[in-house]
């Protein structure tokens, strides 16, 4: 529970920083870029942190090109 206490407060400082400079730029979309990747990187550090199984997105590139990949070795040979 220490992992995901340090996690949260480490991504509060980060807003606390970061928000402020965005919105006094102006800068809307980065600002939501920023919020949800911050959001994704807390869940997965919150989950690591719990120890639970976290797919490796390699698994997920190679689920979706592996077929595609099979087509053009057909085709080559």
């Amino acid at each position: 529970m220490l992992g995901v206490a340090i996690t949260i407060v480490a991504a509060i400082i980060i807003f606390v920083f970061e928000i402020p400079k965005l919105r006094k730029k102006k800068l809307t979309k980065e600002l939501w870029v920023f919020s949800v990747l911050m959001v994704m990187a807390v869940g997965l550090g919150i989950a690591e942190s719990l120890h639970l199984s976290i797919p490796n997105p390699l698994n997920g590139i190679r689920m979706v090109l592996q077929p595609m990949s099979n087509v053009i070795n057909g085709l080559l040979k």
